[in-house]
């Protein structure tokens, strides 16, 4: 971790589009002068996909190595059918079996890191959705390659989500086995829709202490920095463009000074429209240091 705010870079890049082939991924990342970027392997609307062809891996990994993003910090993400909580036997074991399909994917493509969003218990209550989502996390960890490591998302307060409240996440987070295959990913957003107010550098700091003296700041390995549409505590996930939703320029730029001086990547899940596009949102993240 490094310690010299001053000697550090800022590792900053959006979550990318891979349509057409996995390689163009990298190109895109390339583009927008990413030094982290974060992608879905496949589908991101399906519960299952094609087995990874031998020349996708190698044309993904030739392209990181052709554009000199070997060492960058890339993630991959989750699909959203999944629900690591559900209560359901079929929906968990499914959600089970994408995990796995999905960090041996990962594996393969050379990866390191995968973000998952814990899911809901549909009613079932938390202590249940915990013991389900350990289960999911645990087993996952046992039947994959170790090299690369599960990061588990705070959710949005959405109702029967599993992990919005940071005591129930760091539950979570400490009951899985074995911990060195765990990390966290923090997502701005999802913390002020469920409930923690960021507005203000002092309301982000408050937010951010209470967070990492419940999970660990060793276990940090991303912050997804996204601004929010919805108001604080309304559970609804709506991403919006840095410095114009109910978070603002001040909170978001506490994160993002923090990110830069412990090393910590920042991905953007932004939208795209007549407002803003990935450049304005990069841009307008380097102009809060």
């Amino acid at each position: 971790m490094v310690k010299n705010p001053k000697s550090s870079k800022l590792l900053i890049g959006m979550h990318v589009s891979a349509s057409s082939s996995l390689d163009n991924s990298v190109l895109n990342a390339k583009s927008l002068g990413c030094s982290a970027f974060q992608v879905f392997t496949r589908n991101p609307r399906g519960w299952t996909s094609p087995p990874l062809l031998a020349k996708e891996v190698n044309n993904f990994r030739k392209q990181l190595k052709a554009n000199k993003m070997e060492s960058c910090p890339i993630f991959a993400h989750m699909p959203y059918p999944p629900n690591f909580s559900s209560p359901e036997k079929i929906s968990f074991k499914k959600s089970t079996l994408s995990l796995i399909d999905e960090t041996k994917r990962s594996s393969k493509l050379g990866i390191p890191y995968l973000v998952a969003h814990l899911g809901s218990h549909k009613g079932a209550g938390s202590a249940k959705g915990i013991d389900t989502v350990v289960n999911a996390f645990c087993k996952a960890a046992k039947e994959t390659p170790n090299n690369v490591t599960i990061l588990l998302e705070n959710n949005s307060g959405s109702k029967d989500s599993v992990g919005s409240n940071f005591e129930e996440f760091a539950e979570v987070f400490s009951r899985l086995e074995p911990l060195g295959r765990f990390g966290i990913c923090f997502d701005t957003c999802h913390a002020f829709t469920a409930g923690y107010d960021m507005s203000t550098k002092l309301l982000a700091t408050q937010t951010w202490n209470k967070f990492i003296n419940l999970a660990g700041l060793e276990n940090i390995k991303l912050i997804h920095l996204n601004d929010s549409r919805g108001e604080i505590g309304c559970g609804t996930d709506i991403h919006e463009h840095i410095g114009l939703g109910r978070i603002g320029k001040e909170g978001l730029s506490f994160f993002t000074k923090f990110a830069k001086s412990h090393h910590i990547p920042l991905i953007l899940e932004t939208p795209i429209d007549e407002r803003c596009n990935d450049e304005d949102n990069l841009k307008a993240v380097r102009s809060l240091i």
